[in-house]
């Protein structure tokens, strides 16, 4: 018997005795161990190259090697994608947060392991990004594609996308509240009961393989110095405002970035991301491949941190604020570094990116107000892990992810109430100047963003093209009044829209407008449509967002408006009544049984 024979005779099986939303759950399941055993797959690519790249670096003279290596990695990882993939996986989160708002829950299968191998050899190179966004997209494919193998409906589909994203952050950082809370925070539209126990049981599984992997140890090895005190809780203030600030500053500075590679082309981008990446990690060798290593050495205690200056020219240096300007360095840098990754051709993420910005902007802010002797002592290891935290909050707009993600990442869990006041500080601080985090700002230029807010999220999938009246006789301006009330006797319809030979919208004639003329033959030869017809209060673009859409209804209190295209050809009328009954029928579909 062949396989298809096989496989649609368990499918039948399964649909005839086992209800969906149960099978469900064993989807979850098997979607929980791919992510996992991708995730550690990835993480252990990543980790041999790196290791094989630069096991024999001297520790106190120059790496000349920082030069060449970088560039190799993103010249690699831009040919793969661009010459055997021929697709494009960058920005990973964006992209799911794109299908979510299509409601498109298939993600194209080699979205399962690309991904892998183009962040693999980025960061093993020293691409200064994180493997995080690569593995969510690797995630949210494999729970696609699992429950397109199981036929499950479309609403299971998109769930299971949200599942394979809480998966893959579950079993790469060992954090299973953290996978659901950034799915429910940055993914998906609400926390219901039905969406909860997927979400719970993938990332319950996910962690659970990574622990048989790799052990149950925590990601970064932390021990809390001292414990909390409340008199602490305005420096815990002023670094979550301060996280703030940074975080505004990586946002608008790698959007800035993104917007210059853009408009360069391919070679122009690689020669510019691939000698800005080569030079900053010379100069600055902390910036090589993801962090991990420097955010251990700010959490080890003692002097450990003094390590981060072997390899550069700060080596040696007995000044006491040496460590401060070159972090503060490695700080403002940073962002360039994790932009021209991207930018050149490299592939990866801003997961990484920002625990490692957190955790030197949380040590310096301690370790300066120590040295000079300001108020009481902050111990600079909880505070690091502070940092991390509202710096994560911040730039994704996440203030729970990035609690949680700290405290499962470092087991500092003693630490909840500043991590909460951090996090929630940042994020309060960042969101006065930029409404939509990294992830989002793309989609939310081009309308396509989906939201929590239930009726902006409907309107998010409506389109104009779907909605668009395209039966409804047009008119010429040369038209006379008499040609024109045979059009009307045959329409059921008051508005008409008039356009010229080339199709270009001219304007509309009303019917209540002629109504007083229409009934007099005297004049259907004199009058012409031109000389009655008017200007559309509005014109919709057919490629508007729907919510710009029902703020033009709703400023121009008009029930019907044409649509045109960039060129003012009409395209059809779109009328208040089309967009009510969609937004209904959407409304329905997508929200009627979320809490079954």
């Amino acid at each position: 018997m062949k396989f298809q024979e096989i496989y649609n005779k368990l499918h039948n099986w399964r649909r005839a005795h086992i209800k969906e939303r149960h099978f469900l759950l064993f989807a979850c399941f098997v979607v929980g161990i791919l992510t996992a055993l991708a995730a550690y797959v990835l993480k252990l690519a990543v980790h041999s190259v790196g290791v094989f790249l630069t096991n024999n670096f001297s520790q106190t003279g120059a790496n000349y090697l920082y030069l060449v290596y970088p560039i190799i990695g993103i010249l690699l990882a831009g040919l793969f994608v661009k010459y055997l993939l021929k697709d494009d996986i960058s920005h990973g989160v964006t992209k799911i947060l794109y299908a979510i708002s299509q409601r498109k829950s298939r993600i194209k299968p080699h979205n399962m392991y690309t991904s892998l191998i183009a962040s693999s050899i980025t960061i093993g190179f020293g691409g200064s990004v994180g493997a995080e966004a690569p593995i969510v997209l690797t995630g949210s494919a494999i729970g696609s594609n699992v429950g397109r193998f199981f036929k499950l409906d479309q609403r299971n589909l998109m769930l299971l996308v949200g599942c394979g994203a809480a998966g893959a952050i579950a079993g790469i950082f060992k954090a299973p509240i953290a996978g659901i809370l950034f799915v429910i925070e940055v993914l998906l539209l609400d926390l219901t009961l039905s969406s909860i126990l997927p979400l719970l049981v993938t990332a319950v599984t996910a962690t659970t393989i990574s622990y048989i992997l790799t052990g149950t140890d925590a990601m970064f090895a932390y021990t809390q110095m001292e414990i909390f005190t409340l008199n602490r809780i305005p420096h815990v203030i002023a670094l979550g405002i301060i996280c703030g600030f940074l975080s505004l500053y990586v946002t608008r500075t790698m959007s800035w970035n993104e917007d210059l590679y853009s408009k360069l082309k391919p070679w122009g981008r690689f020669a510019l991301g691939g000698i800005t990446l080569s030079v900053l990690i010379f100069l600055f060798p902390p910036l090589f491949g993801e962090g991990y290593n420097s955010i251990e050495a700010l959490l080890a205690g003692g002097n450990k941190f003094n390590e981060l200056l072997n390899e550069s020219f700060f080596y040696n240096t007995e000044n006491r604020w040496g460590i401060v300007i070159f972090l503060g360095l490695i700080l403002f840098f940073k962002t360039f570094a994790t932009s021209a990754t991207n930018g050149g051709g490299g592939t990866g993420g801003i997961f990484a990116p920002t625990l490692f910005m957190g955790c030197i902007v949380g040590f310096i802010f301690s370790y300066t107000l120590n040295e000079m002797g300001i108020g009481t002592y902050l111990p600079q290891e909880n505070f690091a892990l502070m940092g991390m935290a509202g710096v994560m909050a911040g730039v994704m707009h996440a203030p729970l992810t990035g609690t949680f993600l700290i405290a499962e990442l470092t087991g500092g869990y003693e630490l909840f109430l500043p991590l909460m006041i951090v996090s929630l500080c940042s994020y309060a601080t960042i969101i006065i100047f930029e409404k939509h985090n990294i992830y989002a700002m793309r989609l939310a230029k081009s309308g396509e963003l989906i939201t929590h807010h239930k009726d902006k999220a409907v309107l998010t999938f409506l389109k104009v093209e779907d909605m668009l009246e395209t039966d409804i006789p047009v008119v010429h301006p040369e038209m006379t009044l008499g040609e024109m009330v045979k059009v009307i006797s045959n329409s059921n319809r008051n508005i008409f829209p008039a356009v010229n030979d080339e199709g270009v919208l001219q304007g509309i004639v009303l019917l209540n407008d002629i109504r007083n003329i229409m009934f007099r033959p005297e004049l259907y030869d004199s009058f012409k449509v031109k000389k009655f017809m008017v200007g559309a209060t509005a014109e919709i673009k057919m490629d508007t967002p729907m919510e710009k859409v029902m703020n033009t209804f709703e400023d121009t209190k008009a029930w019907n408006l044409p649509v045109v295209d960039n060129n003012r050809i009409y395209k059809g009328i779109l009328s208040q009544s089309s967009v009510f009954n969609f937004y209904r029928d959407v409304l329905v579909d997508t929200f009627s049984d979320e809490d079954e």
